[in-house]
């Protein structure tokens, strides 16, 4: 019975890990199958370009008329270019005071006027690439402009957005007629140590907000606003030919994973935005780091590009704090930052993230807890219930599971090596297209199937597994593609490997962002496992 069923299997190209003994499975996950089979029951089938990730340019396609009266998205490509540099002076301290674009008559600078003109123009917010993650920029003294980003994300409208400029005669020109006390002078003096050294870059500072010159919509009713200049050339020089200062969160749907890829944004906002810059995959992979400065001791409120080991070498700044939490804040006060009191970053799996230390093997309960599924309720009725116990067929697959590795977990979880290799084979192995529309992709996925047949009862686990890297950087770059990769693969559950938050570097900032995703956190201590529900 079994080796008719493995032969069907090798003919359909199919690949199964079998287990012969319950014993092996020691914990259930009964609720995430009992929701998925729900699920399951109710979730439309949608093709991939149905769903916005069709490997085709959108440019190629024929643009249709949306409900709300946008055409569809168009994605600009914007191959590599100078773009422009910084005016040299004889005062190194004005090195970033003016930034001059270089002009040509290339599609590249063609594409980036007709995006610059959208943001002077303010119908629709502008997706484009930063160093961090894409955004979605409109002019920010704009209301009605800045009204459209909240609205194509579904944003809530008391986070307030962080304002982009391309150097510093756009702050200079924002600051007239600002009128602060003498303690908020020498809080922002302070400000110079960190601009010297880190801008243009990941780094986000809270000003007090110029009197009568933003749209009342940036600051969410906040007297502070966030400023960056972003250490994208590209960026810059979109904001330099607007005109303009440019609001921007990131250019997902409101608490997705952020976008750091064109296809990510079209995924996400096909039909809500005009125009999406395609400029390439984003370098760092995570937010810029929110400081607000203007208070002592000074806080990180969000963590980002930028660790605050960097920021504590700067003169002034050696006793700055965290200030923010790895939870959601929903119900207190109005946000300081964007990404302090919602939950973010969250893809439609449920996301369980084993934190540093958790180091699963296949007799052990930490990662291979989600094998234990001798009692799931299967999908399906009870026809097909008596179908798998035959076992003439291979049964159906009940669970859609995705596996994060980063510096220390087995491919499998080691599950491979430890059955050995009958009726063990990758189903695929290839790149899951997170650079751009037509771009290579960079991260390897793997699929398997795990087979479980125990007297009368069989199930079907698939597998998704990503290698994230062991480098913290790396592993920052591709965590929200990952999350996006695991969405388009229809996983049900996503096991998430945790690093050492104190690792040094962004580590800080990739554990915020894998806790604020998700709905369970698994720790290990000398009493042995806990977790936390989110």
């Amino acid at each position: 019975m079994l080796n008719l069923w493995t032969h069907r299997n090798l003919l359909s190209n199919s690949s199964r890990i079998y287990f012969r003994s319950r014993t092996q499975i020691i914990y259930s996950l009964r609720h995430h199958c009992a929701m998925h089979s729900q699920a399951t029951m109710d979730r439309p089938h949608q093709s991939e370009s149905a769903s916005g990730r069709s490997s085709l340019n959108p440019v190629q396609n024929q643009p249709s008329v949306k409900p709300d009266g946008c055409r569809e998205t168009v994605v600009l490509k914007v191959g590599p270019h100078k773009f422009g540099e910084f005016l040299q002076t004889a005062d190194v301290r004005s090195r970033l005071k003016t930034w001059t674009v270089d002009s040509d008559n290339s599609d590249t600078m063609r594409h980036m006027e007709t995006a610059a003109k959208a943001i002077r123009d303010g119908n629709y917010p502008v997706a484009f690439p930063t160093e961090t993650v894409y955004g979605l920029g409109a002019n920010a003294r704009d209301g009605r402009a800045v009204q459209g980003i909240y609205k194509a994300k579904g944003r809530p409208s008391d986070n307030p957005l962080i304002v982009h400029i391309s150097d510093l005669d756009m702050y200079t020109e924002m600051a007239k007629g600002l009128i602060m006390s003498q303690e908020t002078s020498l809080y922002v003096a302070r400000y110079n140590e960190l601009i010297n050294k880190f801008w243009p870059g990941p780094l986000t500072l809270l000003f007090p907000k110029p009197p009568n010159y933003l749209a009342p919509e940036v600051t969410a009713g906040l007297d502070t606003v966030g400023l960056r200049m972003p250490d994208s050339a590209l960026a810059r020089t979109l904001i330099k030919l607007s005109g303009v200062p440019v609001a921007a969160p990131s250019a997902n749907s409101s608490t997705k994973p952020s976008p750091t890829a064109a296809k990510h944004v079209f995924h996400d906002l096909n039909g809500k935005i005009q125009y999406i810059l395609d400029g390439g995959p984003c370098n760092i992979g995570v937010e810029s780091t929110v400081v607000d400065g203007l208070r002592d001791p000074p806080l990180i409120l969000r963590p980002g590009g930028l660790s605050i080991d960097d920021i504590r070498e700067c003169p002034g700044w050696e006793n700055v704090q965290k200030g923010y939490k790895d939870e959601s804040e929903i119900g207190g006060s109005a946000p300081r930052a964007p990404g302090m009191k919602y939950k973010h970053y969250s893809p439609n799996a449920t996301v369980i993230l084993c934190e540093d230390g958790f180091s699963p093997t296949p007799q052990s309960t930490p990662g291979m807890k989600f094998l234990d599924l001798g009692h799931i309720k299967k999908s399906g009725d009870e026809q097909q219930s008596e179908k798998d116990e035959s076992a003439t067929e291979a049964p159906p697959t009940n669970l859609n599971v995705g596996i994060l590795r980063t510096k220390h977990w087995n491919k499998w979880l080691g599950w491979e090596g430890n059955l050995g290799g009958e009726g063990t084979r990758i189903l695929e192995h290839y790149k899951n297209g997170t650079a751009t529309i037509n771009g290579q992709a960079e991260l390897d996925y793997s699929t398997a199937k795990l087979f479980h047949c125990d007297g009368a009862d069989s199930f079907c686990i698939k597998l998704v597994d990503v290698h994230l890297g062991r480098d913290t950087q790396t592993i920052a770059s591709g965590l929200f593609a990952a999350l996006r990769e695991m969405d388009k693969r229809g996983v049900d559950v996503i096991f998430v490997e945790g690093i050492e938050e104190d690792g040094g570097g962004i580590a800080a900032a990739v554990m915020n962002r894998a806790r604020k995703a998700a709905s369970e956190r698994w720790g290990q201590n000398e009493k042995g496992i806990t977790k936390h529900i989110n």
